[in-house]
């Protein structure tokens, strides 16, 4: 296929489809699912048929679903954009448990599995789920520099754009389709304009501290709108949390969630930071290189690890906590400079949650050891050589 780029979730789907008789992609509108579910058509030793429930023609297919899929019953369908037919679930549970073989279907949709009528619970031991992420820096191999992938962000149309002025009318077409077409059929009960005007808050306040009774003053709605607002943003894969660590931590710690938006080159079009020359004098930079960072690192983790940040009333303060289990295993720090030096607050971090693998990521600088316990390096090199594999 044409300008196809490897991704790093292929071999899990498809490790997946010999395991379990349902397996659903999910992730955002235009990174890529569609593409590489047409893929794996070509990798699978069954027959394999795919349906857009977009298309009237395919959902005229399905006026009678039980018979159609009964007639493929050997056979692999894949369902894309899923959430716009959540009526196939309890359908596809029922012709599963008649006759179980791995990959009878895939499904595809543009939002998270809890959002999509509870469909994980529908199919709950029937179905193995992948979220396929924009393209990761080490997926864009020699196709564009980190720079490009850092402001245009990683859905494929975006990045690899010819240039920016296409890039950002992509980015512009795609935020209105999701505030205008996508959240409302998901159920998200605001008007667009109100939508957007959210985003564009969240945008501004890249890597905050999230405080729902600002925001709701702000806005002019309730507290509790607010929060249930950021719930839709956060499952359709607009925006990410990222919770506070305070598991058997005997301090005042702060905790509030920190929100980003989740792709850089849409909070950077939401920002209306307009190129790469814009981005560097803009108060936006550093909150922008932390939350592009995170997304590179949360992608590339195992499913294993999980991803916090960390600070105490007492001004210990750490970016990035990787946590196994219950227990922390590495503090990051995420700086926009090439010669970091250690703020107090990150030390104090580092023995407070006693982790001994330690890293202030930057952009470019050489590697070398600060301490003990703690490296410099640039985030390539940190994805390259140090991340837990």
């Amino acid at each position: 296929m044409k300008n196809y780029l490897d991704r790093l979730a292929e071999n899990q789907i498809l490790r997946d489809l010999q395991q379990f008789p349902v397996v659903g992609i999910v992730g955002p509108r235009q990174v890529g699912k569609t593409t590489l579910a047409k893929m794996l058509m070509s990798k699978l030793d069954k027959k394999v048929y795919y349906m857009d429930l977009e298309l009237q023609e395919d959902l005229t297919k399905l006026e009678n679903a039980e018979f159609y899929f009964n007639t493929h019953r050997e056979d692999c369908i894949i369902l894309d954009e899923i959430q716009n037919l959540p009526e196939l679930f309890p359908v596809i549970r029922g012709l599963v448990d008649q006759y179980r073989i791995p990959g009878r279907f895939i499904i595809l949709g543009s939002a998270s599995p809890n959002l999509i009528r509870k469909s994980s619970d529908s199919l709950a031991g029937r179905i193995a789920y992948t979220i396929l992420h924009p393209l990761n820096i080490k997926e864009m191999s020699v196709q564009t520099s980190m720079e490009t992938h850092w402001f245009s962000g990683g859905f494929p149309e975006s990045v690899l754009a010819k240039d920016i002025p296409a890039s950002r009318n992509w980015l512009r077409n795609f935020v209105q389709t999701y505030t205008d077409k996508d959240l409302p059929l998901l159920g998200m009960p605001a008007v667009p304009m109100v939508i957007r005007r959210f985003l564009t808050m969240l945008a501004n306040y890249q890597g905050g501290i999230w405080n729902a009774s600002n925001f709701a003053k702000s806005m002019g709605l309730t507290y509790h709108t607010m929060n249930r607002y950021l719930d839709f943003l956060e499952e359709s894969f607009l925006v990410t949390r990222l919770f506070p660590y305070s598991h058997n931590i005997k301090k005042r710690l702060v905790k509030s969630p920190k929100v980003y938006i989740s792709d850089s080159g849409v909070l950077h079009y939401l920002a209306s930071v307009s190129d790469f020359e814009q981005l560097q004098g803009n108060v936006l930079i550093g909150n922008s290189w932390e939350g592009y960072v995170i997304e590179q690192i949360r992608e590339l983790i195992p499913p294993d690890i999980d991803l916090y940040y960390y600070r105490t009333h007492n001004g210990a303060e750490c970016d990035l906590v990787l946590v196994k289990g219950l227990q922390p295993i590495s503090a990051i720090e995420i700086k926009y400079t090439s010669a970091p030096k250690i703020p107090k607050g990150y030390s104090i971090a580092i023995e407070d949650l006693k982790t001994h693998d330690n890293y202030i990521i930057t952009p470019y600088s050489d590697s070398y050891m600060k301490s003990e316990n703690l490296r410099v390096c640039s985030l390539i090199e940190y994805l390259d050589k140090y991340i837990i594999r």
